[in-house]
């Protein structure tokens, strides 16, 4: 089998879902800034989105830049703007997946036994199922690089994540798994597990909640090397999609600032 020569950031289309704030409108500036040609946002909101890509429109004007209203956990609907997204680009070589939604710690003897599998699937569907969506784009263009985000309550277990944690793990083993099929047709697969992230919707959220409130304050007088931004995953996110990390795979990295060391 021959080596798949990766596709330098300035020759590539990339798809983010989530993109419209927090770590996926951050990783959306640093591609661009990087040289990207050709990016298609996808979130929920018609109006948010419109006005995102207007103003990278400005920022970015040499780029061809689209946006896409979709709940990223219709499977339906999100196959229809992925597909939409390849025809309009000419195809997919970078997604970053972030839509997992905002959730909020809860100790689990508080959540009603019918929220429990909903809440999974909310958080782990919105980052797996487009990964699953751009895998025949990618297998027909010869590679591409996936990109999910996660957390690391994949990784440690704390009081108030149970639900969260098992949804992200699951998100971690997907992206093993879908590494281990994959790289036959030349495609990475790697995944970021932050924790505290002080600069996105979720930590303003957080900081409105007491019980969240004192469990992440806790987490950050762990971080010694700085509570990590959004701008921190972008960079790690340009990495992961260049050439540079043309050997990576099936891995998952936490960037937490000092937080955990897993």
């Amino acid at each position: 089998m021959c080596p798949v020569t990766p596709r330098d950031i300035n020759a590539s289309n990339a798809i983010i879902v989530g993109g419209t704030a927090g770590i996926g409108l951050a990783s959306a500036e640093a591609l661009l800034t990087v040289g990207l040609p050709r990016l298609v946002l996808v979130g929920r909101s018609q109006a948010r989105g419109e006005a995102v890509c207007d103003d990278l429109r400005s920022r970015f004007p040499a780029a061809e830049i689209h946006f896409t209203a979709c709940d990223a956990t219709d499977a339906d609907k999100l196959s229809e703007a992925v597909d939409s997204a390849a025809a309009l680009m000419g195809g997919i070589d970078i997604l970053v997946s972030c839509a997992g939604g905002d959730p909020m710690p809860q100790l689990l003897h508080t959540i009603s036994l019918g929220d429990i599998m909903p809440t999974i699937n909310m958080i782990a569907g919105g980052v797996i199922l487009p990964a699953r969506a751009v895998l025949p784009h990618m297998t027909a263009r010869g590679g591409g690089v996936v990109i999910c985000v996660a957390s690391d309550a994949a990784k440690v277990a704390t009081p108030g994540e149970t639900v969260i944690g098992a949804a992200m793990a699951a998100i971690t083993m997907f992206c093993r798994g879908m590494a281990w099929e994959a790289k036959r047709h030349g495609i990475r697969v790697n995944c970021l597990t932050p924790s505290v992230v002080g600069d996105t919707p979720l930590y303003g959220r957080l900081k409105e909640d007491d019980f969240a409130r004192k469990l992440f304050a806790k987490a950050e007088t762990m971080a010694s090397l700085g509570i990590v931004t959004a701008a921190d995953l972008a960079a790690a996110i340009v990495f992961l999609a260049s050439p540079a990390a043309a050997k990576m795979t099936g891995q998952t990295i936490s960037i937490t600032g000092g937080i955990s060391a897993v």
